[in-house]
């Protein structure tokens, strides 16, 4: 799955296309490196976003094409 997609289905980030303009401004990272918004997001990866001067890291647990509101919260696990 994208990780545009990915932000959007685990309601880290709102819409799509603001996952994905974060993913082109270089605020997301996966495993320590920026990618694009078109990156293939697997389990264990690492997500690190960059919002203001907040920064939020995950790990995925899960993916899947469609979440529930209460089943997207269990896709990952937030760290720090």
């Amino acid at each position: 799955m994208r990780i545009d997609k990915f932000l959007k289905v685990s309601r880290i980030i709102k819409r799509r296309t603001v996952a994905n303009d974060a993913c082109d401004a270089g605020r997301v990272a996966v495993n320590g490196k920026p990618v694009r918004a078109s990156y293939e997001i697997k389990k264990a990866d690492i997500i690190e976003i960059a919002f203001g001067s907040r920064n939020f890291k995950a790990e995925v647990l899960s993916v899947s094409e469609h979440s529930t509101k209460e089943s997207a919260g269990l896709m990952y696990r937030v760290i720090e």
